[in-house]
This record gives C-alpha cells, sequence and structure tokens, in this order.
C-alpha cells in the first residue's frame, strides 16, 4: 500500500486483481485474502495489524469485516493527526502571542 493511498482505494485495487484472477480460474480462499492484505499494508500499520492477528480468528475472518475494521482505524487515525495539528497551532500562535506582547512592554 503507498502512503498516500487510503484503504477504501487500496481494496478497490485489490478486488480488482482478484477478480481478475478469479476470471482466469485462479480464486484464493478468504483466509488467504485476508493474510494478503494485512501483508501488503505499510510499516505504520504494523500495531493495527498485529492487534487484529491477536484479537481476531484469521481463518473465519470474513474479508468485509477487516476492511471495516481497517477503514475506521484508518479515520481514527486522520482524526487524531488532525487534533494533534490544531494543538500545535494553539501552541505556536500562543508562543506568538506571548512574544508580541513581551516585545511591546519593552517599547515602553
Amino acid at each position: 500500500m503507498h502512503d498516500n493511498e487510503n484503504i477504501s482505494e487500496m481494496f478497490t485495487r485489490f478486488t480488482t486483481i482478484i477478480n481478475s484472477l478469479k476470471n482466469l480460474g485462479k480464486s484464493y480462499p478468504n483466509q488467504e485474502l485476508v493474510r494478503k492484505i494485512l501483508r501488503c499494508l505499510s510499516k505504520s500499520w504494523t500495531p493495527k495489524v498485529t492487534a487484529i492477528d491477536e484479537a481476531k480468528d484469521l481463518t473465519t475472518l470474513p474479508l468485509e469485516q477487516l476492511l471495516g475494521s481497517l477503514m475506521t482505524h484508518e479515520t481514527t487515525m486522520k482524526n487524531h493527526e488532525r487534533e494533534e495539528a490544531k494543538k500545535k497551532k494553539t501552541v505556536a500562535l500562543r508562543a506568538l502571542k506571548e512574544e508580541n506582547e513581551s516585545d511591546e512592554d519593552g517599547d515602553m
């Protein structure tokens, strides 16, 4: 999976490949598809992959449930990144305001 690609795009691409292979007579059991998806995720997904691997029975985990879990995690991570960016911006603005206030004090 490319870093700027989201889970939905990756899954669409994966499904297209799997369906093309199926049309050529090659099919994979659900368990193998789940493992292939988990293996193709970037290193930033390692904690989530480990959690899924430990918490779920990959032999019976439906591909759709895996997709839902990954999309939920992706949304949570994006929300967390936005919150972190807001916090950094607020701290930077506060520091800039304090710096400007102390400059004004020095002028007197």
